[in-house]
């Protein structure tokens, strides 16, 4: 027996998870924080259905013989908003006592309010998942602040579990943070805030907790050499408190940082072997053998059932060397896995065989930590084996003719017919749009009534008929509206998409998909992304008599709206058992096909959308550009089968594109839209300094809020774009979709938007400018020689 920090700790190998899936397993918060929203529900019963499945979840982890159970991956909306409030470092804009926040308030931050935008809002790292960016200035204090995180651990310890507290590191919080003050560098906050955090760790050693576990996934990353020597100081300002410190790293190796992992004042560390199993050699050879090293050896962002037996095999070796120091767990947190396979009644019994959702990991890790500890566990380890034996013989998986097609594709596959100083020529003449033209990213409000329709043709209860009869009417009701707008380039709205992804998914080859695979995307938002388990094709076109029906209601000329081959593999759950890139080339064929036919159909303007472009690069730097290369060229072989005239367009989300400009601009796309409002347009600057050579969207209003901006403030950021991207090559849109937005706040919005447009419009066309004063004041026209265009 072995004591560390006054806990005895066991022979026997130890299992724990890093965070579990807040939402439910029917969404149940997701659907109570949304009747919060409405005013359906008080702020006590929101808080029940918080402590209901906090409770639930960790009832499950213990019942698999987890040895903790994990407090503080809860969430209402995002964890580094907890941690935010928790640390008592919330934007002095909104005037918020973070000690008395409420549950309210706590939602104008992450929504917005009458008078502040919310929070800027970005992925967390290359993951799906959004998190609000905390902002930070040189008179930013860590006073403390809300304690609902304590009372968590105290409900825990009421239902008699050992606890594991989680928290995101110091490091990684001040990485993910945001600061537009000049002067100084978030280092700088660094004393503070480790002041703060010790007060924490001090009062959860006074509630009896014993163990830690201090996300810093930015060791994944290449660090500057500033950030990278902060380490070893941190964790020995945090050492000593009484607990058992665990630092989790995850998405990427952190091989370059063995011996200063091995060397930190902390009780262990956790390591990704899912995404960098190529890390573990050089851990063993220097590990001490009195530190708990944890390894991720089940995929914590995948849904397929792991190869328990392969998996034994590494670690039984590291069990010989470490004995009770090692730990078993998830790659990272199951945030970003649905929450429980039982639910699936409609999957068949060979493809379910294959899966393994959050409930069904805590099992994977039950059988490893018996196998280990020398109990028997035959029978699982005999049908998890049949089960892999089965997916890797399966005629389900491989299609020649897409194999065939592949191989025969030509080398100018990826490339349009003329470049895009030509293209634009044509395109123009055909649209003859207006200076500053105006369009939507491409979903509009998906309605109750929408949603019931839906939901009644998949139980059978309306006939195909009167289902697309709904559809039509309301694909009608948004042309009409975009119509009396004045919306230049409209689109159909999607009323009959549930998902950007999931509906292309459903009408792909090599898909499945499930009735309760959820996953949270940011706050109460919720995606259910397909099962790409096998070669991919397009047996039929899917968009086409939409978008057909679409254009026939209207002289405008319709936008075709597509997910993009990146997207849609990003936002899947996507075999492992060959490259992504394949994958991605695949899919990037079946767009192709569905581009060329809603050109055949008329549709002239085709938006091909790429959010999780940005999202899927690797955490270094260094391995980028094997990534874009191909991520680029599924793109462009998506786009490249059409002729100069007919308008490429795509859609990029919350993402930093400094890095990778030169990368987007070689898709070459006609017209790019961007996520810009959020940051005050301060994306679109870089798209400035370096030339974009194409035409481009920046968002004027943020969709993730239900606030409606007023005419000034949109004005104020198409005066800001101007400053950086020429009259003649800009467009005016919303940051994103409007699929989450009710039709009262959609209509008024835009209705702000266009009237700013044609205000924009009206002073160019006067030779006047439109001033940026500062953020807080509204734009002005200035007399002048000229707009403030290049």
């Amino acid at each position: 027996m072995t004591v560390i920090h006054n806990v005895t700790v066991p022979q026997n190998v130890k299992t724990h998870i890093l965070g579990f899936p807040r939402i439910g397993a029917q969404r149940e918060l997701k659907f109570a924080t949304e009747k919060f929203w409405r005013g359906e529900i008080t702020e006590a019963e929101l808080v029940n259905v918080g402590q209901t499945l906090r409770r639930r979840h960790w009832a499950w982890q213990a019942e698999a013989g987890l040895d903790f159970v994990t407090v503080g991956d809860f969430a209402w909306y995002d964890q580094i908003l907890n941690a935010a409030a928790l640390l008592g470092c919330l934007p002095a804009r909104f005037g918020f006592d973070a000690k008395r926040l409420t549950l309210a308030q706590y939602f104008e931050l992450a929504r917005g309010n009458a008078a502040q935008p919310a929070l800027e809002m970005t992925k967390y790292f290359d993951t799906n998942y959004h998190y609000l960016v905390p902002e930070l200035s040189s008179e930013t204090t860590f006073d403390g602040g809300v304690e609902w995180f304590f009372h968590e651990i105290d409900d825990a310890q009421t239902q008699g579990h050992a606890v594991k507290a989680v928290l995101p590191g110091p490091l990684t919080f001040l990485w993910l943070a945001k600061s537009k003050q000049l002067g100084y560098s978030k280092l700088d906050h660094l004393p503070k805030l480790l002041d703060r955090y010790t007060q924490v760790l001090q009062k959860l050693a006074a509630k009896g907790v014993k163990q830690i576990q201090l996300d810093e996934p930015i060791l994944g990353l290449e660090l500057p050499t500033e950030w990278i020597a902060a380490f070893a100081p941190t964790y020995q300002a945090l050492a000593g408190h009484g607990l058992n410190v665990l630092v989790a790293t995850y998405f990427d190796s952190v091989e370059s940082h063995a011996q200063l992992l091995a060397d930190l004042p902390v009780a262990g560390v956790h390591l990704d072997l899912v995404r960098a199993p190529e890390q573990l050699p050089a851990f063993i050879a220097l590990w001490p053998r009195n530190k708990i090293l944890s390894l991720g050896v089940i995929d914590g962002r995948n849904i397929w059932a792991a190869d328990l037996g392969k998996v034994l095999v590494t670690i039984q070796e590291v069990k010989t060397l470490l004995g009770q120091y090692l730990w078993i767990a998830p790659s990272c947190s199951l945030l970003h896995t649905p929450v429980d396979l039982a639910q699936e009644t409609q999957l068949d019994t060979e493809l379910k065989s294959w899966l393994a959702f959050a409930k069904q990991k805590l099992a994977e890790i039950s059988v490893l930590k018996r196998a280990l500890n020398g109990e028997a566990v035959a029978a699982e380890l005999a049908a998890n084996a049949v089960a892999q034996a089965h997916r890797r013989s399966s005629p389900r998986i491989h299609n020649p003719a897409v194999a065939a097609r592949l191989a025969a594709l030509p080398s100018d596959a990826d490339q349009r017919i003329s470049p895009f100083a030509i293209r634009q020529a044509a395109q123009r003449a055909r649209f003859n749009l207006p200076l500053l033209p105006t369009t939507t990213i491409g979903s509009f409000p998906q309605t109750s009534e929408i949603r019931a329709a839906r939901a009644a043709f998949k139980q059978g209860k309306l006939s195909a008929a009167d289902y697309d009869a709904a559809m039509k009417a309301e694909i009608a009701l948004v042309v009409r509206k975009q119509d009396e707008l004045g919306i230049d380039v409209p689109v159909h709205g999607e009323a009959e998409r549930n998902d950007m992804v999931e509906y292309f998914g459903e009408q792909l080859a090599g898909f499945a998909f499930t009735q309760f695979g959820w996953v949270q995307s940011y706050g109460s938002r919720c995606v259910k992304p397909p099962v790409l388990f096998g070669d991919v094709s397009r047996p039929q076109p899917m968009t086409v008599a939409w978008s057909s029906y679409a254009q026939s209601l209207t002289a405008k000329p319709m936008k075709g709206m597509l997910t993009g081959p990146v997207t849609i593999l990003q936002w899947s759950f996507v075999r492992d058992d060959q490259p992504r890139s394949l994958t991605c080339q695949q899919i990037a064929l079946a767009i192709r096909d569905e581009v060329v036919d809603l050109e055949n159909a008329g549709i002239g303007i085709i938006q091909i959308d790429e959010p999780a472009f940005r999202e899927g690069l690797p955490l270094k730097q260094s391995h980028w550009a094997a990534y874009l290369a191909w991520a680029g060229e599924a793109f462009r072989i998506s786009a490249s089968g059409v002729a100069n005239d007919t308008q490429i367009h795509t859609h990029m989300c919350y993402s930093e594109f400094n890095d990778i400009l030169p990368e987007i601009a070689a898709m070459d796309a006609d017209v790019i839209t961007i996520e810009t409002s959020r940051s005050d347009m301060e994306l679109l600057e870089a798209f400035g300094e370096f030339k974009y050579p194409n035409e481009i969207g920046p968002g004027v209003y943020d969709i993730h809020s239900p606030r409606v901006p007023t005419v000034n403030e949109m004005l104020r950021l198409i005066a800001k774009a101007l400053d950086v991207v020429p009259a003649d090559r800009l467009w005016i849109n919303p940051d994103c979709g409007l699929k989450t937005r009710a039709w009262p706040e959609t209509e008024a919005a835009l209705v702000n938007m266009l009237q700013a447009t044609q205000t924009a419009r009206s002073a160019l066309a006067e030779g006047k400018a439109l001033v940026i004063e500062s953020r807080k004041q509204d734009p002005v026209i200035a007399h002048g020689a000229g707009c403030a265009c290049h």
